[in-house]
């Protein structure tokens, strides 16, 4: 028996050397990087300072109530 000849891969020189291309898989493409990276939520660069006024302040979620269920009543 005599074994078939193997089919060679393509190859294409980049800037890191030859790379083989495998049959039946497609490179990725500008394109396809580009749209994996838009669909990745923005983020920033620096940390953010905290909003600490009105509905986002934790200090104030922190302080006691004025009237509070657990209170003791007052008896004349």
């Amino acid at each position: 028996m005599t074994a078939a000849a193997p089919i060679p891969f393509e190859t294409e020189a980049t800037s890191l050397g030859p790379q083989t291309l495998v049959p039946g898989v497609r490179p990725v493409s500008i394109k396809t990087r580009l749209e994996v990276l838009a669909a990745h939520p923005l983020g920033s660069d620096r940390l953010q300072k905290p909003c600490d006024i009105g509905l986002f302040d934790d200090v104030v979620r922190n302080q006691m109530e004025l009237f509070s269920a657990n209170s003791p009543t007052r008896k004349d």
